[in-house]
């Protein structure tokens, strides 16, 4: 069930007045820190399938959830309207946050990884952690990690093995390659949704506890680090990264929060994750921190089916605000994200940027604040949006954004047009691809008049699709998406075309081992 474009053009416009309605201040001529400036604490809250529409203010005709907090910091900053995340599901996505490049370019191909295995990200790969570290940052990752690492056992002096998906790792698990050992100084969290009753503390997991008290754990976590950073007198600045399991399954709201929606338990933990939004700036403010305090607020992918989608429908409130699709999807539902940027004297407050971005550009954001360039060997994906914060246009050097499905299948984007190399969804929505027959091989819309992605352009506009299609070819080919050295991907055979028959999906083979990528 999807909106028609009317319902999407009155929310922009309610959303673009409330804003604009209450802007005091103005527009910096830079928002980058002098030689002589002291660097902005940065706080990044990623929650966990969250969809666009559940934020009020950034959907007001179709979401019935209050969402108080994320308002407020949308009042007081930046919205971005056309905000994706790196992928449809959680693993890429924060592979790409932690290293600026999609994650279809390492083995995973499609899904997510389950733990219990070395890191996805490679030691000799820089991560944000290690590039903020490095230019002087306190830097601390509170929540959830989802990029595997193993658990030790001292006594046998070997790793644990997962024999089941229901398997813990025991109480005094060492982590030999986790976030300690890719650029950050404290942990505490856990490691993916099936493993969340084991809490792990920098290296070692402390204890098992129930899930319904994990969502508690990491705001007050939070919250004492940065009590704790307030009272730090090495002066350094920090960077505190956020990554909430809520309100992804299982869907336990706390007690005090279970009822308050008046939608369902869904919706209480919504709720929740905003009160814990609001505890995170609470502390700030409390702390004299948030006036040198960049916050940024976002989602890993859009809603998941677990929450009950036509059950909130029936009662007023759509997840993604009209776009099609959900979590897993190609379509916008699945990847298109709230994200919200505060930063105090260097951005307009209520004020809305339409840009086109990727959470893969947090990396290249994150070196032009500092002023430090980004290292040679990383970020290939990554495009600053600094200008955008302050009311201006991205000059970037990436043609387009890519998405990428749970299923491996991809997209592309650029300006207006959408490519989608689907039959349907290449996710969990219906159309699924098996369930396409008859249906064109790929997908082609034209976002500025159809952003719910329902008139198939595909066979009447072919140059466009092929246009697209030779764009995301190169930045396979070339192993990055921006200007700079060739980077080699991590695997030589990146099929492109996942839905077609096997033969021609072996043609496609060879002709992408024969790129040498």
């Amino acid at each position: 069930m999807y909106l028609i474009r009317s319902v999407l053009s009155i929310s922009f416009v309610f959303v673009l007045l409330f804003f604009s309605s209450s802007c005091t201040t103005t527009i910096p001529t830079s928002t980058k820190p002098s030689s002589t400036e002291k660097k902005p604490n940065i706080v990044f809250i990623l929650c966990d399938d969250l969809g666009y529409g559940e934020i009020q203010s950034l959907a007001p005709e179709t979401s019935k959830i209050k969402t108080p907090n994320v308002d407020k910091l949308a009042h007081e900053g930046m919205v971005f309207t056309d905000a994706h995340s790196g992928s449809s599901v959680c693993t890429p996505t924060r592979y790409g946050i932690m290293t600026g490049r999609y994650s279809w370019r390492t083995k995973l191909q499609r899904g997510v990884v389950q733990g219990f295995a070395p890191n996805l990200i490679l030691e000799n790969r820089p991560t944000i952690g290690d590039f903020l570290k490095d230019q002087g940052y306190n830097t601390a990752l509170i929540g959830k990690w989802h990029l595997n690492f193993q658990y030790f056992d001292s006594t046998l002096g070997k790793p644990i093995v997962k024999e089941s998906k229901k398997q813990l790792p025991p109480v005094g698990a060492t982590i030999p390659d986790g976030p300690l050992h890719r650029g950050f100084t404290y942990y505490h969290g856990f490691h993916h949704a099936r493993d969340m009753k084991a809490v792990i503390e920098n290296d070692k997991v402390i204890l098992h506890e129930d899930e319904i008290n994990m969502l508690p754990r990491l705001t007050n976590k939070s919250v004492e680090y940065i009590n704790e950073q307030a009272k730090n007198k090495d002066g350094k600045p920090f960077f505190l990264y956020v990554p909430l399991g809520s309100p992804h399954t299982p869907i336990v709201p706390s007690k005090e929060w279970q009822g308050k929606s008046g939608l369902g338990d869904y919706a209480d933990f919504v709720m929740q994750t905003d009160a814990t939004v609001g505890a995170i700036t609470k502390a700030l403010k409390d702390n004299g921190l948030s006036e040198n305090t960049l916050v940024i607020f976002s989602s890993d992918n859009g809603t998941s089916k677990a929450a009950d989608i036509e059950g909130l429908a029936a009662k007023g409130h759509i997840v993604s605000a009209g776009y099609r699709g959900s979590k897993s999807d190609l379509w916008d539902g699945g990847h298109r994200v709230p994200f919200i940027v505060k930063w105090p004297n260097k951005i307009k407050s209520g004020s809305v940027s339409d840009e086109l971005i990727c959470l893969t550009d947090i990396f290249a954001t994150f070196s032009e604040i500092t002023n430090e360039p980004v290292p040679s060997d990383s970020g290939e994906d990554s495009v600053s949006f600094l200008s955008a914060l302050k009311g201006g246009k991205i000059n970037s050097s990436r043609a387009g954004v890519i998405h990428h499905s749970i299923t491996g299948h991809f997209a592309y984007r650029t300006g207006k047009w959408k490519l989608l190399l689907a039959k349907g969804s290449g996710g969990w929505s219906s159309p699924r691809e098996k369930e396409s027959s008859g249906m064109p091989i790929a997908q082609l819309y034209n976002l500025e008049i159809d952003p719910a992605e329902t008139q198939n352009l595909y066979l009447t506009h072919p140059e466009i699709a092929e246009k697209l299609l030779q764009e995301l070819e190169l930045d396979i080919k070339t192993g990055r998406s921006t200007q700079g050295e060739f980077s080699k991907n991590d695997v030589e055979n990146i099929i492109l075309w996942k839905s077609r028959t096997k033969n021609k999906n072996k043609k496609t083979n060879k002709k992408q081992a024969g790129r040498k990528n």
